[in-house]
């Protein structure tokens, strides 16, 4: 049995395909993965069948060999061929506790969201805490902040990496901050320091978040933040833990689970 998880973000789409395989039949994750960046000139429904059509091609799958679909994410709606739609917080939590059995602390960072979600040892979010409203704490922020130093987003994490100085952000929207950023480059501050400084105010944002849920067992990073070093490092200071666990894909988490949900459902 196959069945298919979407997460629509705000940037691209993420698809995961999995097989029923095990004699308990406990869904295994086989490859089956797209990721499609939103263009312009493309719509999110069509965007979801262009990703999803490229996933069962990668797969070898046909549509009909797919027993349900379900969908997630800002755009979870416009997934017009999905079975069913399931909050990101569900999705991000399933698929979070799938990969690490011991996790109770799931931190999602995506594009323009960021939250904190408390779940149970079966991956059902308990309690969950969100930026829907605001970039700030989110991956837009740091992506715009770099633009401002004239660096890759890549480079900006990198950079962070070199620096041990703490200079407080106090700006709360990404308008502002660019303008504290802007004083910073003026002031000859080294790009090395702005960008650690940008990096901890994200994540002292989302340290916030998530401390409204509390803090319990261990913490794992899902969305495409996990993929900024930088980031990773500062999330890890501002919550005060020993260790982040982090996927080799994190921008797969909430996909891999609406594929289990789905699976779990057609049993």
């Amino acid at each position: 049995m196959i069945t298919a998880g979407i997460d629509m973000g705000s940037r691209s789409v993420k698809v995961v395909l999995l097989e029923e395989v095990s004699m308990e039949g406990k869904p295994l994750m086989v490859v089956k993965q797209a990721h499609l960046m939103l263009p312009g000139d493309l719509d999110a429904d069509q965007a979801a069948e262009q990703a999803y059509d490229d996933a069962l091609k990668a797969a070898g799958v046909a549509r009909g060999d797919v027993k349900s679909v379900f969908a997630t994410g800002a755009g979870r709606g416009q997934v017009a061929f999905a079975t069913e739609g399931i909050t990101e917080m569900t999705a991000g939590a399933r698929g979070a506790v799938y990969m690490y059995p011991q996790a109770r602390t799931v931190v999602d960072v995506g594009a323009e969201e960021g939250r904190g979600i408390k779940t149970d040892a079966e991956g059902k979010a308990i309690d969950f805490a969100g930026n829907e409203k605001c970039a700030a704490g989110a991956g837009s922020f740091a992506e715009a902040m770099s633009r401002a130093l004239q660096l890759s987003l890549k480079e900006f994490g990198e950079a962070s990496l070199k620096s041990d100085k703490s200079i407080p952000m106090n700006a709360q929207c990404t308008v502002f901050a660019e303008s504290e950023v802007v004083s910073l480059i003026h002031s000859s501050t080294p790009k090395e320091d702005i960008a650690k400084a940008v990096l901890d105010a994200v994540a002292s944002r989302v340290c916030a978040m998530v401390r409204r849920v509390g803090i319990d067992g261990q913490v794992v990073l899902i969305g495409g933040m996990g993929h900024n070093p930088g980031f990773v490092a500062s999330l890890k200071n501002a919550m005060e833990v020993d260790e982040v666990l982090l996927p080799e894909l994190p921008e797969f988490a909430s996909a891999l689970g609406c594929a289990l949900i789905a699976a779990e459902r057609l049993h």
